[in-house]
């Protein structure tokens, strides 16, 4: 079966393509702020720095089971990207009134509507909510921050971020199968929710280095004295908006993968994103 016989489909991976091949979060970030979001990331305090990693890895933790678990089980119910949009503006704008030490107890908050919207992203593409597959590729979706005109066209790329994850995950998912032999198991699908936890907890770790840079720049402009509410919700709805993005095209091409097999969607979107870098 091929994707080119199927128009809507075909149509649908354009789409992908167009988001998952958007401009960066920091650049859309230095656009708000009216600023390069560079420099006042150089500006953060070095013991700011250093805690936002651990935070953003607590946060991924805790948002993970709580977003999922509050929507209902309905594939294929239209997610309701305004509302999330809504919710982030709030608490950023929370955030943002009453300034640079709050930031800190906002993420969760955030980050847990964030993860929420993206799975509600899921739900709305088919994607069976209680599926352990579903919920990895959720957090997936934090690692993607978009393509940067600074970097070259081997660094930037969906499915390079997506191999990113896929190789951190290799090495265990060869020490998790060996488990459930052992256990009589014959699949990870079969593996105690122990050893899921397990596998899951890398995951996080791993998207955390790169969940951690956008919320680096998501801090840096926060602490900006002038920012204040206004912008604080600015800023939050904006990464909400940024994530539902990455989260459609993400499960737009995971469907298709689904339906059309992984290399030849993989072929098609490399030869897509061509075309539109040639344009």
């Amino acid at each position: 079966m091929n994707i080119k016989d199927h128009p809507q489909d075909y149509q649908d991976l354009k789409r992908a393509v167009g988001l998952l091949e958007s401009p960066a979060l920091t650049a859309r970030l230095s656009g708000l702020i009216g600023s390069p979001v560079e420099t006042a990331i150089k500006a953060l305090p070095d013991v700011v720095a250093k805690k936002i990693n651990g935070a953003v890895a607590a946060a991924l933790h805790s948002s993970a089971d709580a977003a999922l678990w509050s929507l209902d089980n309905s594939p294929k119910k239209p997610a309701s990207t305004w509302l999330h949009k809504a919710y982030a503006a709030t608490s950023g704008a929370l955030g943002g009134a009453f300034g640079f030490a709050t930031l800190f107890i906002e993420l969760p908050i955030s980050t847990t509507i964030m993860m929420r919207s993206v799975a509600d992203v899921a739900r709305s593409e088919g994607f069976d909510l209680r599926d352990f597959a579903t919920k990895q590729a959720c957090i997936e979706v934090f690692a993607m921050g978009g393509n940067s005109q600074a970097d070259g066209a081997t660094e930037t790329g969906y499915y390079i971020t997506r191999s990113f994850t896929t190789q951190a995950m290799q090495q265990l998912s060869k020490e998790l199968a060996a488990m459930a032999a052992k256990q009589g198991a014959g699949a990870l699908g079969s593996l105690s929710p122990g050893q899921l936890g397990k596998w899951l907890a890398l995951l996080i770790e791993k998207v955390a280095t790169r969940f951690g840079v956008t919320i680096s720049a998501k801090f840096a402009a926060q602490a900006v004295p002038v920012i204040g509410a206004v912008t604080g919700a600015a800023i939050n709805a904006l990464f909400t908006d940024f994530y539902q993005d990455m989260a459609r095209g993400h499960f737009i091409v995971k469907r298709l993968e689904q339906q059309y097999g992984y290399e030849q969607i993989k072929d098609e979107y490399a030869h897509i994103m061509g075309k539109q870098r040639a344009g």
